[in-house]
């Protein structure tokens, strides 16, 4: 899998961007808001990706932050929410944006997006609000405390065995706070797991 890519912006249209790492250009499908963070084309960049596969293609999706791609995951898990429409609702909404929608309900907000009529609105922010925890509680501390790095990578992991993002940020900032910043991803994982469990 696909986590991470780290190389050049090689090319961008209205929904994709390709970036070049090591000769090699992965085409990446990405919100506006992934876009336009990404730089001009020729510029380094970082995207944190998320595989799809299906019976008949492979795709990446790209993200210019964690939290961006933790919204991605979240809002695909919702009934009628594929990859184009949970992309549609993060070019208009950052993450802070809608935990605070799911935190106080509110469809109209979700619904701003293209593609998303008032009852899918509706159906996101009601499944979402007991998946997204502490976000919901309080949104610019867990979207903006979202770790980076190697620290990201396993709050990733955390995220794919099924833990809340603040419970997976929470337990991976703990494992980070004793190992070290220099911690490998495997150490930072298994020590986060632990504390997760406690």
């Amino acid at each position: 899998m696909i986590a991470r890519l780290k190389g050049i912006v090689a090319e961008t249209g209205s929904d994709h961007a390709v970036v070049e790492v090591a000769g090699v250009g992965y085409l990446v499908g990405a919100s506006s808001r992934t876009l336009a963070a990404l730089g001009a084309v020729g510029e380094a960049c970082v995207v944190h990706t998320e595989m799809l596969v299906g019976e008949d293609f492979i795709r990446l999706v790209g993200f210019a932050n964690v939290a961006e791609r933790d919204w991605f995951r979240l809002l695909t898990g919702v009934q009628g929410v594929g990859a184009r429409v949970a992309l549609a609702i993060l070019s208009v909404l950052e993450p802070v944006d809608l935990s605070r929608a799911v935190g106080a309900q509110d469809k109209a907000m979700v619904a701003r997006a293209n593609g998303v009529g008032p009852k899918l609105a509706e159906r996101i922010v009601r499944e979402l609000k007991d998946k997204v925890g502490g976000m919901a509680l309080g949104p610019a501390a867990a979207a903006q405390a979202m770790p980076v790095g190697a620290a990201a990578d396993a709050a990733s992991a955390l995220l794919n065995l099924g833990f809340r993002p603040a419970e997976a940020a929470a337990a991976v900032q703990a494992a980070e706070d004793e190992l070290g910043a220099g911690a490998t991803l495997d150490a930072l994982v298994r020590l986060a797991l632990r504390k997760a469990t406690k």
